[in-house]
């Protein structure tokens, strides 16, 4: 029965799709929570729910305009926060909001909700299509390809950002850097997860690897299987029950990070 599933054609674009996010969240995840900046993730889900509602009004791609949104968005955060005027966490607190009330009000022009906007809130394998894929796969290699080149800087930011200015690392592009490539990853996570749910695909697989107390790149390797075994599984069961992916995906997120902690507990 497992193999009939395969004859499925949006079943497959939707493994294609969900194997490569998996592989990229936890990647950006990784230096994300370690700099305590998992808020921006949730920041910049919202602000792609407003670049939906854009591409949904002007009849475009909806994923397109989430991620222009996504990553104007993020230039306009990190340009906030390092000018001293705005605290971190209220920048994020303005674009938040202002994003969600500016979905809302083109929502509104556009006669409220529809089948494709809730799709997109929430994630649906079903409405996954080969230029989704193509698209994915082309912003991972972007991700992959930036993270290869500034990695070293990157790691030396996220653990000792004083250190690493006084090293000569040039901190503020770094922080772009990262928060537009969190933006990226957004932006490609939406088709699977939907845009309420993409926090927790950035967030939860690596907040779950650091419960194991390992090395910074074992953690990221227990942080991609549990990735990458959350999302697979989480598209298989929904198929078969019937369920919403995005939900379904998370709610197996949370079940591993659950045995994960209770197994830290014991120990």
């Amino acid at each position: 029965m497992l193999g009939n599933i395969f004859h499925y054609s949006f079943i497959v674009r939707g493994l294609e799709a969900g194997t490569v996010v998996a592989i990229i969240a936890p990647l950006i995840g990784i230096f994300l929570v370690l700099r305590r900046y998992s808020l921006i993730a949730d920041t910049l889900a919202h602000v792609s729910l407003a670049g939906i509602a854009i591409g949904l009004l002007l009849r475009i791609s909806p994923v397109f305009a989430a991620l222009g949104t996504a990553v104007v968005a993020s230039l306009g955060i990190e340009r906030l926060r390092t000018s001293k005027r705005v605290y971190g966490e209220s920048a994020l607190a303005l674009f938040l909001s202002g994003s969600l009330a500016l979905a809302v009000v083109i929502l509104s022009l556009a006669h409220g909700f529809n089948a494709s906007l809730f799709n997109y809130l929430f994630g649906s394998i079903v409405t996954v299509t080969s230029k989704d894929v193509y698209i994915v796969l082309i912003l991972a290699v972007v991700v992959i390809l930036v993270l290869g080149i500034f990695y070293h800087q990157l790691v030396c930011v996220t653990f000792d950002e004083e250190a690493a200015r006084v090293g000569g690392i040039p901190v503020r592009l770094v922080n772009t850097i990262l928060i537009v490539l969190g933006a990226l990853t957004v932006a490609l996570a939406i088709p699977i997860v939907g845009v309420l749910l993409i926090s927790a695909l950035i967030v939860i697989p690596v907040v779950t690897a650091l419960q194991l107390k390992k090395s910074f790149i074992r953690t990221i390797a227990y942080a991609e299987a549990v990735s990458l075994f959350s999302v697979v599984s989480g598209i298989l069961v929904s198929f078969y029950l019937n369920l919403s992916t995005g939900g379904t995906i998370v709610l197996i997120m949370l079940a591993v990070f659950t045995c994960a902690f209770a197994v830290k507990s014991r120990k």
